[in-house]
């Protein structure tokens, strides 16, 4: 009777371990929701959303993930500049995001295909601030996507630069 009884609870034991593990594995808690201004919103192939099939940030939000700064020369500044932002594969990673490029988007609809491959490949940075200040919509905000140009050479071409769009308010992952 002993043996009996200890399998019938250990049977209900894994059971319901089981359908802990499958119920907090259908759970997601998602993303914060944004109380400040919006400045990107993230669609396509992504797990984690806070908004309908959509991933909202405003500023604070962008600012919680992983920063990362890059000082480098571009195209279109004078001088080096210091450019601070999110790694973009940290928030892909964040929105567990699966696919092989990411459109990014401008407040002009501009529109270009970057390959998730650049963001592993190199520290590829949303650049939400330049020189210690955040970036507005006439200095290039609200989001800059910045290669490291400086430390990699071989990014300093056409293809690449056009890949650094500015006033970004939008990616689609494909």
């Amino acid at each position: 009777m002993t043996k009996t009884l200890s399998k019938a609870w250990i049977t209900a034991g894994k059971t319901a371990l089981l359908a802990v593990g499958l119920f907090s594995a259908s759970v997601s808690f998602g993303l914060d929701t944004p109380e400040g201004r919006v400045i990107l919103t993230v669609s396509g192939n992504i797990s984690e959303t806070n908004a309908d099939d959509t991933a909202v940030f405003d500023y604070a939000m962008l600012e919680a993930l992983e920063s990362h700064t890059t000082v480098t020369s571009t195209p279109w500044h004078d001088q080096q500049m210091t450019f601070k932002g999110p790694l973009a594969r940290v928030l892909l990673d964040t929105l567990g995001a699966e696919g092989d490029t990411v459109r990014a988007i401008a407040l002009n609809d501009y529109e270009v295909s970057i390959p998730v491959e650049d963001l592993l490949e190199y520290d590829v940075i949303l650049a939400t601030h330049a020189n210690g200040n955040p970036m507005s919509v006439r200095e290039h905000g609200p989001i800059f996507v910045i290669y490291p140009y400086d430390e990699h050479p071989e990014l300093n071409r056409e293809t690449i630069y056009a890949r650094s769009a500015w006033q970004v308010n939008r990616l689609i992952i494909d």
